[in-house]
């Protein structure tokens, strides 16, 4: 693409800009249009050339003053640059019909197969008596997602994913995201053209979005194919947008009759007209040369950008593909020479560690995708910190790849190591840059409650008869709300309205309504029930009662130091520094502090009475109207203790329906008396407490 002429947005270009009401629109204008041709010139030395003409800060400015300048003039258009931000999200791809049949090709991975294919397109073009010369052209073959590109008058119409061949999916609105695609032809193009093109994400690309998406908890996609393809069909286009795509165009459905000879000549007006065409393609004499270009295209395969799976053999001359022709599935003038799977051993290419819901830290190796039982595989678990050491397994080694009982996975051995030394554990988080700490040979982040890949978790425990008991805020729900988007943190679930709630799949005004009166009676918990909601390490339900009897309110607990907290019965020295290493991380004191801001206000264990000061319960079987959580909470707000387990200490067994057996028998073992329901009821009564 020619360098545009006296344009001041090519080469050091201003980014002090006169503000958009002190322009007239002519003015305007012709800054838009100088603005949208320095942008789509940047766009092709950046995405094509990869040799950008200006800084990153620089193309964001301008980028950022072209789209103001069309906002405040009304000036957009479906061909500016800035429509490749995304469109609205549309309910679903609608199906749209091929201006020509996209149909595929033929393929093997033996050489005799190719030399079949010279033979039979020979021996047809003799029969129609055909007296040209028979030549080649030879292109990698792409491995991502075929797509039909429609332009009227050089300007993008349509884009649409291959389908069956006749009929393919409108993805028109993702494909105007995707940089490499140009929106606008340049050159002496023909008015209408349909051209098919491969959508993909490039190696380099995939590895880093994986790496995110493990980051972020979030499953990684199988290999660059599939992530293209679930990119490409996103409903969405923001999404799209945000994703890096890109695009090789290889060949002219129609072109309204250009008349072109040969298919060499396609290839090189597509490059004229502003598409990205991959610069392997290659023209060979014979048979010969198009078995020695895949076998020089396997000898580069690892070095690529882009996975490719083979090299196509397309014959040169347009007229002698019009005599072949084609069956009702594959054109008769192309035929793929596919690469042998890669078998066991491959490339790591990053190593990056997998936050789990519980915070447990797991590293994974990413790998260039292997072929392993039958399974193409592209990430194995390397387990734990020690695992890798023993490997002594790093980012760029080779590595051969079993599956542990043909399922998991794993790193066998190290055939080659690019580097000395093994990968060593990050010591913060990557989510939340919170402590990464070790426990034998494991190891966990300590962010808790403000670490968003444990968010998942954390919001379950929080709503969990373990936490705040909130009816109506079960597993699915919270994948509900997280996959909408809805809450990104635990606070966000007291931001929530009607509308939002009641627009999810299977929800309704109703249970919308309950949710949030549910939530709403929830910002009164007792002290105890709010620090077990918290998912603090080493506190449950008892502790947590512990804790609010000691300290008598959050604040006072937030501020306790390890000797305060070893003070309490029932906590050592690991619990205790576990404790105050919690409320000690400025993500979780952001979470509680804005929990409180939206009005969660726990109540102070300082108004309740010690009117069962002394006493010891064990609780088993299930109540009547309430659970067992709720009682043990009533015991300890008025200085009882509620423990687990019958001891010698203890003073009474609560009895429900369906006791345990084992602590009757551990009862009547220390001789302690065990309540049914209705006399622990009346105990409690005698002692001024109201169940």
């Amino acid at each position: 693409m020619e360098e545009p002429q006296d344009n001041p947005y090519v080469r050091d270009p201003p980014t002090d800009f006169t503000p958009p009401e002190d322009l007239e629109e002519p003015e305007a204008k012709t800054q838009i249009e100088l603005l949208r041709e320095a942008i789509r010139y940047h766009d092709h030395r950046y995405y094509r050339q990869a040799d950008p003409a200006i800084s990153d800060r620089a193309y964001d400015r301008l980028f950022e003053r072209l789209e103001t300048l069309e906002d405040a003039f009304g000036l957009r258009s479906e061909t500016s640059p800035t429509q490749r931000v995304g469109g609205e999200p549309i309910d679903e791809l609608e199906t749209v019909e091929h201006v020509r049949p996209m149909r595929s090709i033929d393929s093997s991975g033996e050489q005799t197969d190719v030399r079949d294919f010279d033979d039979r397109v020979r021996d047809r073009l003799a029969e129609a008596g055909y007296e040209g010369p028979i030549r080649y052209l030879c292109e990698p073959k792409f491995d991502g997602l075929s797509v039909e590109l429609v332009y009227e008058n050089g300007a993008l119409e349509r884009a649409a994913t291959r389908g069956d061949g006749e009929r393919g999916d409108d993805v028109t609105e993702n494909v105007r995201t995707t940089r490499s695609v140009p929106l606008e032809l340049r050159g002496d193009y023909p008015s209408f053209l349909a051209v098919r093109g491969e959508v993909f994400m490039p190696k380099e690309a995939f590895q880093a979005y994986n790496r995110d998406r493990i980051e972020r908890g979030e499953d990684p996609f199988a290999n660059p194919r599939n992530a293209a393809a679930g990119t490409l069909r996103q409903l969405d286009p923001s999404v799209t947008a945000e994703r890096p795509l890109d695009c090789f165009v290889f060949g002219i459905l129609d072109d309204g009759g250009t008349g072109f000879e040969t298919r060499l000549e396609e290839h090189r007006a597509v490059d004229r007209w502003g598409f990205h065409t991959d610069g392997h393609t290659e023209p060979v004499e014979d048979i010969d040369g198009a078995i020695a270009f895949r076998d020089r295209m396997l000898d580069r395969r690892d070095d690529l950008g882009y996975e490719i799976d083979g090299t196509v053999i397309k014959l040169d001359q347009l007229d002698a593909c019009e005599r072949l022709g084609s069956t009702a599935r594959a054109p008769r003038w192309a035929f793929a020479y596919k690469f042998p799977a890669r078998t066991e051993e491959t490339t790591v290419r990053d190593i990056v560690v997998q936050v789990g819901r519980t915070g447990r830290i797991t590293p994974v190796a990413l790998l260039d995708p292997v072929e392993v039982s039958g399974v193409e595989v592209s990430r194995a678990t390397l387990h734990n910190p020690e695992q890798i050491a023993e490997l002594g397994v790093n980012v760029g080694d080779t590595v051969r790849i079993k599956r542990a009982g043909d399922v998991i996975p794993y790193v066998e051995t190290v055939v080659d190591h690019a580097e000395d030394g093994s990968f060593e554990l990050p010591d913060r988080c990557p989510v939340c840059e919170s402590p990464i700490e070790r426990e034998g040979p494991l190891a966990f982040c300590t962010g808790g409650i403000g670490c968003p890949a444990q968010l998942r978790r954390a919001i379950q425990h929080y709503a969990s008869r373990s936490g705040l008991d909130i009816e109506g805020l079960g597993e699915k729900a919270v994948d509900q709300l997280l996959e909408a988007g809805l809450v990104e943190s635990l606070p966000d679930l007291y931001t929530l309205s009607e509308t939002e709630l009641a627009g999810l799949d299977g929800w309704g005004e109703t249970s919308a309504a309950n949710l949030l009166s549910e939530l709403e009676a929830s910002k009164r918990p007792p002290l105890s029930d709010f620090l077990a909601a918290l998912g603090v390490p080493g506190v449950g339900g008892t502790t947590a009662g512990d804790l609010a009897r000691y300290f008598g309110t959050l604040e006072a607990v937030l501020e306790a130091d390890e000797d305060e907290l070893r003070d309490v019965e029932g906590i050592g020295p690991k619990t205790a520094a576990e404790i105050r290493e919690f409320f000690e991380s400025d993500r979780n004191r952001d979470v509680i502090a804005t929990l409180r801001d939206r009005g969660i206000d726990p109540e102070s264990a300082e108004t309740a009475d010690d009117a069962l000061e002394g006493l010891t319960f064990v609780f088993t079987g299930s109540l009547e109207g309430w659970t067992r959580d709720e009682a043990q909470s009533l015991v300890e707000r008025h200085g009882g203790s509620a423990t687990s387990s019958v001891s010698g200490n203890t003073d009474y067994l609560v009895a429900g329906d369906n006791p345990g057996r084992s602590k009757r028998e551990a009862a009547a073992d220390n001789d302690v008396p065990t309540l049914e329901e209705s006399d622990f009821r009346r105990l409690l009564s005698e002692y001024g407490v109201e169940p």
